[in-house]
């Protein structure tokens, strides 16, 4: 990748200096054609967030200087009725193109000051399963700032200065559960020599089981067949919501009963936290990357499409 770079990350989760010395080895120029490194805001909150933020809006009051945004709400399938299935590979092309991404820039992508790591991850995978060659996490934009590194506000039409050329990708299908196969495996669960593939869900302890309400209005809680609950706050640092280091995640998949021989898929209530469960397994290096998928419709379209008469919600512990 890219001769003319000055400095490259290496590990999939950046520190702030990390970043901070990459930014400053990598300054572009209106008239290079080098490789970038660009920082990549996910910002992005529940409906039923307390305060109404929006990840736009936190990212207009604070940002990475020359960040660009990548709006979850806007970049997915319009046609679904299910909230962040993965867009098309034309309109992922067209978002990355308006932002001003080329196909050759390290893109790191980083989360809100308010939430530490919840919804970059799942930017991040989605860069990954459209074939974007350098992506990275920042473990985590609080930290970025309690550190002292600079950011700026405002409105960012002057950042983008043109529209890049982004070729078209494709889709990494082997990487997506869709909800015909997750219904096939949870009706396998517990059938006599059912070795099949572990799911992993990253919702509230009190949501997968059933004893606290779901955000979206109307959507049963409760969880699927044989998954196990996995609540992103369980990896995160409790104070700087970090992702753990490698060596406690996977203490803690470990006191789950996660066997890192079967294949995993990830799940949460609309596929975005269930991207922190991939990182955070890679981190922990819990299996291996060709074994894990991420289940896009996750929750919200699994409770839509079954029912417990179904013997496919289940509730309790």
């Amino acid at each position: 990748m890219g001769g003319n770079r000055q400095f490259s990350l290496q590990s999939q989760l950046v520190t702030p200096k990390e970043l901070s010395k990459a930014l400053a080895k990598n300054v572009p120029t209106k008239i290079s054609t080098a490789p970038r490194v660009i920082p990549l805001c996910a910002a992005w909150f529940l409906p039923n967030d307390p305060k109404g933020r929006t990840g736009q809006k936190v990212f207009e009051e604070k940002r990475i200087p020359s960040a660009r945004f990548f709006d979850l709400d806007a970049v997915k399938d319009h046609e679904s009725p299910y909230p962040h299935m993965l867009p098309s590979a034309e309109d992922f092309a067209k978002a990355m193109q308006g932002i001003g991404i080329r196909k050759d820039d390290e893109v790191v992508v980083y989360d809100t000051q308010e939430l530490g790591i919840f919804s970059a991850p799942r930017v991040a995978w989605t860069l990954k399963v459209f074939g974007h060659p350098s992506v990275y996490i920042l473990n985590n934009f609080r930290l970025w700032v309690q550190q002292g590194y600079p950011t700026e506000s405002g409105r960012v039409e002057a950042i983008v200065e043109e529209p890049s050329h982004y070729p078209m990708p494709s889709l990494d299908r082997s990487k997506v559960v869709d909800f015909p196969e997750m219904k096939e495996i949870a009706k396998e669960h517990n059938k006599e020599g059912s070795e099949g593939s572990q799911v992993l869900d990253a919702r509230s302890k009190g949501r997968w089981a059933g004893t606290d309400p779901e955000p979206r209005p109307g959507l049963s809680n409760g969880h699927m067949p044989g998954s196990i609950s996995v609540p992103v706050s369980e990896l995160l640092h409790p104070d700087t919501g970090a992702l753990l280091p490698g060596k406690q995640l996977r203490r803690v998949f470990a006191s789950k009963g996660v066997d890192p021989e079967r294949p995993i898929i990830n799940s949460c209530g609309t596929g975005v936290t269930a991207a922190v469960i991939d990182t955070a397994l890679g981190e922990a290096g819990y299996g291996t990357p060709e074994a894990r998928r991420l289940y896009d419709g996750s929750w919200t379209e699994w409770a839509q499409r079954v029912s417990e008469a179904d013997g496919l919600i289940r509730k309790a512990a």
